[in-house]
């Protein structure tokens, strides 16, 4: 059997939630065998996030058997574990930044969030997160998502905008974390995308893990230990010349999923410039693509369109967990989306 807690190397390290670095020191046994590293280590020391055990293992910090290794290493049976995690990161810091709340109450609040906007405090972005602005609006939130995520339940990637379900007390946070997990909550995305869709709706099931070569990057990969079953029907609102408007309902929840799975059927979100090809469009580019040379003719060739990724969560509906009732919000397009769209709806008249 494997140790019931750490075993701290002296009496006077600082718990796992403290704001010092916790210093551990662990024996695994035959009936480790087969777990994730990270895993083990996150079951062992409570209360510390698997985002930061494996921070520290990717720095080194961490040794098993006093070499360095994976997050993802797979337990051989008996090992020695020792290691150091860094400091817990401190709350974000209030900041007085304008929020559009969609809906609240004294439970909860759906929150539009704007594209460009971090969720959460982390590495180069420790100010102006959603975080911050929270934590200045509402004050009193959850704290089951750690010191850095206050109030958050799910995320939004950086530059998709739209909307995100905050709770304000820890039983609330609970209740949507698994009405989530159980996969009852309800969204709808809508998104530009670049390319031809040969049919007006379809269902794309393609597993999501770990990227082989780049760790800002998800990949499709069925082969990989790590890589979760991942869900997402969509379905064609308007077609306009190489590209098109969809709407995107996941299933599941995985880290890109929706931008992964429209690339994956030929259509990657525009301006996606991790899966698509392209960071930004102009005036000039899209006239080119969608041959139409009168394209909003009174903008020039190199006018900015669109520099983000075309990705917006429209709608969110959960079951308020204290009412009972189904709760729908929906987040109006943002005008970045609003002007491309009317842009391409030229299309049918310009020559």
């Amino acid at each position: 059997m494997s140790d019931p807690a750490p075993m701290a190397d002296d009496s006077s390290t600082p718990g796992p939630n403290s704001g010092h670095p916790t210093t551990f020191s662990l024996r695994t046994s035959a009936a480790d065998l087969g777990q994730r590293l990270d895993a083990y280590l996150a079951t062992q020391l409570g209360g510390v996030s698997r985002s930061r055990i494996r921070r520290a293992i990717d720095q080194g910090l961490v040794l098993l058997d006093g070499q360095q290794c994976k997050p993802s290493f797979r337990l051989e049976g008996e090992h020695q574990i020792a290691g150091e995690l860094p400091a817990a990161a401190e709350g974000p810091q209030p900041q007085a930044i304008d929020l559009s709340v969609l809906y609240e109450d004294e439970h909860l609040a759906v929150i539009d969030k704007p594209a460009g906007m971090v969720v959460h405090p982390a590495k180069g972005h420790w100010e102006g997160t959603l975080a911050s602005a929270l934590v200045h609006r509402f004050g009193q939130l959850s704290t089951t998502g750690g010191a850095a995520r206050p109030g958050i339940v799910h995320r939004l990637d950086r530059d998709t905008s739209g909307a995100i379900v905050v709770a304000k007390t820890d039983e609330i946070h609970a209740a949507l974390a698994g009405q989530f997990h159980d996969r009852t909550v309800e969204k709808e995305y809508l998104a530009i995308v670049a390319g031809r869709l040969d049919r007006d709706r379809d269902r794309v099931s393609q597993p999501i893990g770990p990227h082989p070569s780049s760790r800002e990057k998800m990949a499709l990969r069925a082969d990989h230990p790590d890589s979760r079953a991942a869900e997402t029907f969509y379905e064609v609102r308007e077609r306009f010349p190489g590209f098109a408007l969809v709407a995107a309902h996941p299933k599941t929840g995985r880290t890109h999923q929706i931008r992964l799975h429209l690339a994956h059927v030929g259509a990657p979100v525009l301006c996606d410039r991790l899966y698509g090809g392209r960071a930004r469009i102009t005036v000039g580019e899209l006239r080119k693509i969608t041959q139409r040379k009168r394209l909003a003719a009174e903008l020039p060739d190199d006018a900015l369109l669109l520099e983000r990724q075309a990705l917006h969560a429209r709608q969110l509906s959960v079951t308020h967990p204290v009412t009972g009732k189904r709760l729908t919000v929906t987040a109006p397009l943002p005008a970045d989306m609003r002007a491309l769209l009317s842009v391409l709806r030229q299309t049918a008249d310009a020559g």
